[in-house]
């Protein structure tokens, strides 16, 4: 296998013609998922006052000391303040204020007893207030008050460049009134299938024909890394249908060209053909399985990535080679899948040696991962990987591991952390 290129030299190689984008301004409610440009230092404390967290009364604690159910303590009420209230207030020697959740706290309360403690609890929300409330339960300093700054003060680090965004990320940053964030440019990848056999969902299957599934589970896995995908179409099995749909991306200038399928040595796989007249191929054959015809080269200056056909292959290609190129693109490591360390519960056979990728499950007893395989591992059986939760590697000059040793797995499943 001395002719085929090491995964790891593969990966450098590629990654050495990429970038980073640069920068640009953003919605924040646009922002999921992209991936921060700057640093964001809070504007604002967090509670900007300090305030209700129940619908009660606020009080000082030292009035309220001996209440109890056989004998509340009972205070005129001098303030009644909503949420939104914009005057903070103080409160009179000897007094309760009416108070819902998040309304600002009055000067001179130290505590804020729930209303479930008094005599109104019964009573609608919406009711005037009572010139009295009536507590059964005492207080103590700081009951029920959320403190200004007690979640985010002032000029703290909230968030930290090259952050991917999440929901509660977006949350935070509206919280702070902060309206548009500088975050990294999206990868563009423009993304084509090759073969005249394929159909798209809805036309009628007949003979010799398959649908293309490798559209959609490559689209899923580059939308989910945060590249935005320019679909190119279905390229027919003749060379003048393949330049067509290359030639597409000469309108949308994007920082990667992806295929799947015709880059290997069949007597109809003109993908290759094409891009080495109008750029160039660096190489073509990688030692890894599934996945060993990747090719990467250009077409017109633009990079130019061939992933094999095989549904399977195609998607393995992908994790190994394209989404490292879009975390460099945005401005990230580009190496960062974590590897869970599993225990074999049947052995693995790479007869010929190559880096190898096995779709397998795993579950966790007393605290071990353990891993079988879910099934045939043919690199076009698209339904043995989506009963997959992990992909086994068996490193390159390994043919085989025995049951009960201790391997490397890649989690396809967020959740097993």
């Amino acid at each position: 296998m001395t002719d085929l290129l090491p995964v790891r030299e593969a990966q450098e190689n590629i990654l050495a013609t990429f970038k980073p984008r640069s920068p640009e301004t953003c919605k924040v409610e646009c922002a999921l998922h992209r991936v921060l440009a700057e640093t964001i230092i809070s504007p604002i404390a967090l509670p900007p006052f300090n305030n209700s967290s129940m619908d009660g009364y606020a009080v000082r604690s030292s009035e309220v000391g001996s209440a109890s159910p056989s004998t509340p303590v009972t205070l005129p009420v001098s303030l009644d303040i909503p949420a939104g209230f914009t005057q903070q207030g103080v409160l009179a020697d000897g007094t309760a204020a009416r108070i819902l959740t998040g309304a600002p706290v009055p000067d001179g309360a130290d505590a804020v007893i729930p209303i479930e403690n008094t005599d109104q609890y019964q009573r609608p929300q919406a009711a005037p207030m009572q010139k009295t409330v009536s507590f059964s339960k005492p207080a103590k300093v700081g009951d029920n008050i959320r403190l200004a700054g007690e979640d985010v003060q002032m000029k703290q680090v909230v968030l930290e460049k090259g952050k991917r965004l999440l929901p509660q990320d977006i949350g935070l940053l509206v919280s702070l009134g902060i309206r548009e964030v500088q975050v990294m440019q999206k990868a563009r990848i423009a993304l084509f299938s090759s073969g005249d056999e394929l159909l798209l969902p809805g036309q009628p299957m007949t003979p010799g024909k398959i649908y293309d599934a490798n559209t959609f589970v490559l689209t899923g896995l580059l939308e989910d890394a945060g590249a935005e995908v320019i679909h190119l179409g279905i390229a027919q099995d003749n060379p003048e249908s393949v330049k067509n749909t290359l030639d597409q991306v000469l309108q949308n200038s994007p920082d990667l060209i992806v295929g799947s399928a015709g880059v290997s040595v069949g007597a109809f796989d003109y993908v290759r053909e094409v891009i080495e007249a109008n750029g160039s191929l660096s190489f073509w054959r990688v030692n890894m399985r599934p996945g060993k015809p990747v090719a990467f080269g250009n077409y017109r200056n633009i990079p130019f990535i061939g992933l094999p056909g095989n549904p399977v292959s195609a998607y393995t290609g992908a994790l190994v080679f394209v989404l490292p190129i879009i975390r460099k693109l945005h401005g990230l490591q580009p190496f960062a899948r974590q590897a869970l360390q599993v225990v074999l519960e049947e052995p693995l056979s790479s007869p010929d040696g190559r880096e190898s990728y096995f779709r397998g499950i795993i579950r966790k007893e007393d605290g071990v991962y353990k891993a079988r395989l879910t099934g045939h591992q043919g690199s076009g059986n698209l339904f043995s990987l989506v009963q997959a939760n992990v992909l086994l590697i068996v490193p390159s000059g390994v043919t085989h591991i025995a049951a009960g040793e201790t391997i490397s797995a890649w989690s396809l499943d967020p959740n097993l952390y």
